[in-house]
């Protein structure tokens, strides 16, 4: 299963940016995940933690909660960065003893942003 990592703008309360941490992960990594109960902005938050122990963001509040699940049932046996993306990045997780396979590396160009500004002539 890969999962987006959320919070990746939000600066770390000590050690690197997160978004430098990311910079250094390489695909295959191990990440540690980490419920968060005593989170004021969500009490069911699961951090994301490098292998260097620099927090890297969160688990999207959406899927949080069965992260969770799986996490006190010690269903999850393997953690690892995924890849970056356009948006951010993904890490990926095995369940139940799976093994754990990274999907091939996108191909071909990035898909095309949602968003593009409108011209201001006082850029230039």
């Amino acid at each position: 299963m890969s999962l987006d990592i959320a919070g990746l703008d939000y600066p770390n309360k000590k050690g690197p940016p997160r978004r430098f941490e990311l910079a250094m992960c390489s695909p295959g990594e191990p990440v540690l995940l980490e419920p968060e109960p005593k989170n004021p902005a969500d009490p069911q938050a699961v951090a994301i933690y490098s292998c260097r122990g620099i927090q890297l963001g969160y688990v999207r509040a959406d899927r949080a909660p069965l992260i969770r699940a799986y996490l006190s049932r010690a269903r999850i046996t393997a953690a690892v960065f995924q890849c970056m993306t356009h948006r951010g990045a993904l890490i990926r997780i095995a369940l139940d003893g799976a093994e754990l396979r990274l999907p091939p590396p996108p191909s071909g160009p990035p898909e095309e942003p949602e968003f593009y500004p409108d011209y201001d002539p006082g850029w230039d």
